[in-house]
C-alpha cells in the first residue's frame, strides 16, 4: 500500500532512509538531480496554504452526527453553497519536522484525539485510512483497519520497511479506541467509537520524495492522508527488553539517528547497542512486569560497571558487563 515507503538498503547503512537518495546535487551518472529539498519545502507549503485556506472538512457532521455517519473526514471545496464554511487552515495545527536536515510544515487536523492509549512514531497502529492527492485524486485506501509499523524493520534480504515520515509523525499523539475486543473464533476485531479521527497535509519531503512517486503521485506532489486510528500496540523491535520509542535516545522524535555503536542500524533495531557481544537485554536486569506485559522503564534495572555514567548495555568498554 502506498503509505508504505519501501526502500532496499545495504545492510552496512541506513543512510538510504534518512537521506532518501542524496543525489541533490548531482546527477548520478545521467539521472536527473533531484531538487534543492529548502526549496522544494517552500514550494510545497505555499501548495499546501493555498489548499487549506480554500478547502473544509465535514465538520459539522462530526458536531451533529447523523445516524448512518461513518465518522469519516470528507474534504470538499469552499465555494457556491460552501463559502461560508470555516477552511481547513483555521482548524489545522502546524508541526515543524526536521528531515534530512531540513525543517519543514506538517499540518495536522485533529477531528477527535481518541480517548486510549496515545500512538507514538514508534509503535504499531491498527489504522482505517485514505490518501489523496491536492486535486482531491485518492490513490489509496484501506476500507478494512490494517497493520501499520511507522518506523519499520529490515528484513533478511535488505528491504527496510516503514511509513512516510509525515504521516509517521502525524499520527503520533492520536489515541485508540477504549474498548478493544479480539474475537477467539475468527480473530476480528470489535472496537468503541472513540478512536482518533484525523488527517494529515504534508509537504513532498515528508512523504514521496521523487520526480517519479508510486501510482498517480506526480513529480513532488504534497499529499493529504486522513485516518481512523482503531489500535496501538507498543513495539520493542529487537526484543531487548527496551520499548523502541525508549531508544530515542536524543528525544528528537527521530529513531534513526541513534546508533551507539556506529554499524549502520539504529539502536531499536539492534540487539547489541553498543556492539560489545554481549546482548542488550543481558546487560540490564528486568524486574516484575505489570499484568499487561508491557515493560516500563522502572521495572529495568541498570548497571555501570565501569562507573563512566554510561550504563553497561550502551558501554562498549565496560570492564565488568552485567550477565543474568
Amino acid at each position: 500500500m502506498n503509505v508504505r515507503k519501501y526502500i532496499f538498503v545495504i545492510v552496512s547503512t541506513l543512510a538510504a532512509l534518512y537521506a532518501c537518495n542524496n543525489d541533490d546535487d548531482n546527477g548520478g551518472g545521467g539521472i536527473a538531480p533531484l531538487p534543492d529539498r529548502t526549496e522544494q519545502a517552500a514550494e510545497d507549503d505555499a501548495a499546501l496554504v493555498s489548499y487549506l485556506k480554500t478547502h473544509f472538512y465535514n465538520y459539522e457532521s462530526f458536531d451533529n452526527p447523523p445516524a448512518d455517519f461513518d465518522y469519516s473526514i470528507v474534504i470538499d471545496t469552499i465555494a457556491g453553497d460552501n463559502s461560508d464554511k470555516t477552511p481547513l487552515m483555521d482548524q489545522v495545527e502546524t508541526r515543524v519536522i526536521n528531515f534530512v536536515d531540513v525543517d519543514q510544515n506538517l499540518y495536522v487536523l485533529k477531528e477527535r484525539e481518541g480517548v486510549g492509549q496515545k500512538a507514538t512514531i514508534a509503535d504499531s497502529t491498527f489504522v482505517l485510512y485514505e490518501g489523496q492527492l491536492l486535486t482531491g485524486d485518492v490513490f489509496d485506501n484501506a476500507v478494512t483497519p490494517v497493520y501499520f509499523d511507522l518506523p519499520g524493520i529490515i528484513s533478511g534480504t535488505g528491504q527496510f520497511t516503514g511509513v512516510v515520515e509525515g504521516f509517521r509523525q502525524g499520527i503520533a499523539g492520536f489515541g485508540q479506541a477504549s474498548d478493544i475486543t479480539v474475537s477467539d473464533v475468527d480473530g476480528s476485531i470489535e472496537f468503541s467509537n472513540d478512536y482518533g479521527i484525523g488527517a494529515v497535509f504534508m509537504p513532498s519531503g515528508l512523504a514521496y520524495y521523487t520526480d517519479n512517486g508510486p501510482g498517480i503521485i506526480g513529480s513532488f506532489d504534497p499529499i493529504v492522508f486522513t485516518f481512523k486510528l482503531i489500535q496501538v500496540n507498543e513495539t520493542d523491535h529487537d526484543n531487548d527488553f527496551f520499548s523502541s520509542i525508549s531508544e530515542d535516545l536524543n528525544g528528537n522524535n527521530n529513531l534513526y539517528d541513534d546508533d551507539t555503536d556506529g554499524d549502520g542500524f539504529p539502536n531499536y533495531l539492534e540487539a547489541d547497542d553498543d556492539g560489545d557481544g554481549t546482548l542488550t537485554r543481558d546487560e540490564i536486569t528486568v524486574n516484575d512486569i505489570n499484568m499487561d506485559g508491557i515493560i516500563t522503564p522502572n521495572e529495568i534495572t541498570l548497571y555501570d560497571d565501569d562507573g563512566d555514567g554510561i550504563s553497561n548495555h550502551l558501554d562498549s568498554d565496560d570492564t565488568d558487563p552485567k550477565n543474568d
